[in-house]
């Protein structure tokens, strides 16, 4: 039985194709990456929070236990909206504008805001509501 070899060109022109395929997965890892931060670094300014402690706040004060919000653990919750894009959405709570000032205050004041909303309310300092809102529109 004679053993056939592949001549040597294909051999190197397999090789390239999986160099290839290797390094646009690393470039578009590294795209993801940056584009993930730019975002997270956006969102602090705006809200003047910090998204990592967002995260924190949103899991201590069991958001998700009625939203569901992208990248917190725990109950995927079905009573209030999916928060999950909520950066990208013109209004809060179908009333009010969506911009960085208005989200803090509604997180602070629902009550307040639209009273009776289904929005209860927490008790969140002004530092906690930017923080969740940092977190909340670092999510896009």
């Amino acid at each position: 039985m004679t053993v056939r070899r592949f001549p040597s060109s294909l051999a190197w022109l397999a090789a390239l194709v999986m160099l290839s395929i290797v390094a646009a997965t690393i470039a578009g890892i590294a795209i993801y990456v940056e584009t993930r931060m730019a975002a997270r670094t956006q969102a602090n300014a705006i809200s003047h929070g910090y998204a990592a402690r967002g995260k924190i706040a949103i899991a201590a004060k069991n958001c998700q236990a009625c939203h569901v919000i992208p990248g917190v653990a725990g109950l995927a919750g079905a009573v209030g909206p999916d928060l999950t894009d909520v950066a990208t959405r013109a209004m809060i709570a179908g009333r009010f504008r969506n911009d960085p000032d208005t989200m803090i205050r509604w997180l602070m004041h629902p009550q307040a805001m639209s009273p009776g909303s289904g929005m209860p309310e927490q008790g969140l300092s002004e530092t906690e509501a930017r923080n969740i809102a940092a977190y909340l529109y670092s999510n896009r």
